[in-house]
């Protein structure tokens, strides 16, 4: 009996020490498939872009610049003092400035339309940004579940272990207790 009992007692402690081998790994796995998310999301795969899209880009870019409103107000600026203030035959476009009114009108026609297509293409960057940030959000709640099921599981497992090494105690206890009921007769 004395065998079995200690018998018992090495099988328990086998029994914890493969279920906190299997933790580990579970464990293990997650950090690897949890470094994978992050590489994948630091590192996303290049965008191809067709020129006319990065040409818009490029547009889009320096037509919304200081750089641009400066530049254009001092042309302006110049065409109308040029066309003012010379001679009329060698005003190219005199007062009224229709040619500089037509100029300005194609401008803004053809810059709105790539400022558009510039805009479309960012927010669906920022659509797959949000999608990228939702299924990480779920994903962290599927783990957060997943790890409170195994500590649940851990816990079940360790009532378990506890209530059978109670039970071989006491056991233990009575056989103790009866060789010491003999011993005193």
């Amino acid at each position: 009996m004395k065998t079995s009992t200690i018998d018992s007692i090495a099988a328990l402690n086998k029994a914890q020490d493969d279920q906190i081998k299997k933790l580990h790994i579970i464990v293990e796995e997650a950090i690897k498939e949890e470094k994978l998310i992050i590489d994948k999301l630091k590192h996303p795969p290049a965008e191809l872009l067709s020129s006319g899209q990065k040409l818009s880009d490029r547009i889009a870019v320096f037509g919304g610049s200081w750089k641009f409103i400066i530049l254009f107000g001092v042309i302006l600026t110049l065409w109308i003092i040029y066309n003012a203030y010379v001679k009329k035959d060698a005003a190219f476009d005199p007062y009224p400035f229709i040619l500089m009114n037509l100029i300005l009108s194609c401008v803004a026609a053809l810059q709105a339309p790539i400022i558009m297509m510039s805009q479309n293409r960012k927010e669906d960057k920022d659509r797959k940004r949000a999608e990228n940030d939702y299924l990480i959000n779920l994903k962290a709640e599927i783990e957060i579940r997943n790890l409170h099921q195994k500590i649940n599981l851990l816990m079940e497992e360790q009532i378990k272990k506890l209530i059978e090494t109670q039970t071989i105690e006491i056991k233990l206890l009575n056989d103790l207790h009866a060789k010491m009921d003999k011993f005193n007769k």
